[in-house]
């Protein structure tokens, strides 16, 4: 399997590992809803280094993503990071994805380490018609996420980038730990923090160093099992469960993000067209009513009927509940629309609620 630069820094700090998607990575150190609760009270490091990073670059750039993604690549500027999609010509996921602008002709996608290899053989396979370049560029990179209230405070003081003065979806180049990084204030937590990559091969001392500096802060070593609960109930989607190649931007309830006056792009016209005739389904939130946990496939039945099946589930140690999302017909979508989920031999109420679950307290 393969394995991050931090690898060793894992094994030391206890972590347990897991096998995903090809890497040797740590799913928990001291327990999921700890490590949750960390994040979502004080600060938490994840090694995100597992994630791909593709370079496209050159005189076409901007019109090629333009026709690669439904949202509007060219109301960025250098310095600014937008979430987006790879769409298919029908309108569903290759993948989703954050694109930063490094220059007017220079952009970072930052994609599922699970779609890695295909997202880069989609961009590289249509870019012969355009003077573009695509690089696979993800062995260079080693990225952390600092996310939780204090991360502001434990970055500033190791990195010369004013980050206090960063706005959410923007980023700088600079130092961090004394190393060459890109500091961007994003997060796949719904908490404010920030993502950090760097290309030295040597990256250890960026991970040491922003342990001891959040030590005072309580800053702990956070697994996957907490980022997945803790994207969760801030409604923040996973490739393979809540979006793929059967389920279209629409019906992901990611409508802000295609922009369809921009002009041409993969899937524009069967987006159009769902547009107008209506959605069949969308995705939608809920909460169980009775004990037991919605996991992932387990059946959602109406009125005796199957009708979906749950897409992400988990227990939220924020709030005290069992939570999900699946994709349902959309006269079942509104708030407040009671159905079932089978959990073994038993069917347990559950009921469509706002989303996200849970939206971080204004500063």
């Amino acid at each position: 399997m393969n394995r991050t630069r931090f690898y060793d820094l894992h094994k030391k700090h206890g972590a347990k590992m897991i096998e995903f998607f090809g890497w040797e990575m740590p799913v928990e150190y001291r327990g999921v809803i700890d490590e949750h609760l960390a994040v979502r009270r004080r600060a938490g490091l994840f090694d995100v280094s597992h994630m791909g990073e593709i370079q496209v670059d050159g005189p076409q750039a901007l019109a090629f993503l333009q026709i690669l993604t439904p949202n509007d690549v060219a109301r960025l500027e250098p310095g600014k990071v937008q979430y987006t999609a790879l769409t298919t010509p029908e309108g569903t996921f290759v993948d989703d994805m954050l694109i930063y602008c490094l220059k007017p002709d220079a952009y970072l996608l930052v994609v599922n380490a699970s779609n890695t290899d295909k997202d880069y053989r989609w961009a590289a396979g249509r870019a012969a018609s355009y003077d573009v370049r695509v690089e696979n560029a993800s062995d260079a990179y080693s990225q952390l996420a600092l996310q939780g209230p204090a991360a502001e405070r434990i970055l500033q003081p190791l990195a010369d980038i004013p980050v206090a003065a960063m706005k959410p979806f923007s980023f700088a180049e600079g130092r961090v730990a004394g190393l060459g990084c890109l500091v961007s204030r994003t997060g796949y937590t719904g908490e404010d923090g920030f993502e950090i990559y760097t290309r030295q091969p040597d990256s250890t001392p960026l991970w040491e160093t922003l342990m001891d500096g959040g030590a005072a802060d309580g800053l702990e070593p956070i697994g996957l099992g907490a980022r997945d609960t803790l994207r969760l109930e801030a409604k923040l989607m996973l490739y393979g469960n809540d979006i793929d190649e059967t389920t279209t931007v629409l019906e992901a309830d990611l409508k802000w993000i295609v922009k369809f006056k921009k002009g041409d792009f993969l899937g524009r016209d069967v987006l159009m067209k769902q547009e107008e005739t209506g959605l069949k389904r969308k995705i939608a939130g809920f909460e169980l009513l009775e004990r037991g946990i919605a996991r992932p496939h387990y059946p959602v039945f109406s009125g005796g009927d199957k009708v979906a099946e749950v897409c992400s589930g988990t227990f939220s140690p924020l709030l005290k509940k069992s939570i999900g999302l699946a994709y349902l017909p959309l006269e079942l979508t509104a708030v407040g629309t009671e159905f079932e989920v089978a959990i073994r031999n038993h069917r347990a109420r559950a009921r469509v609620v706002p989303t996200p679950f849970y939206k971080r307290p204004a500063a």
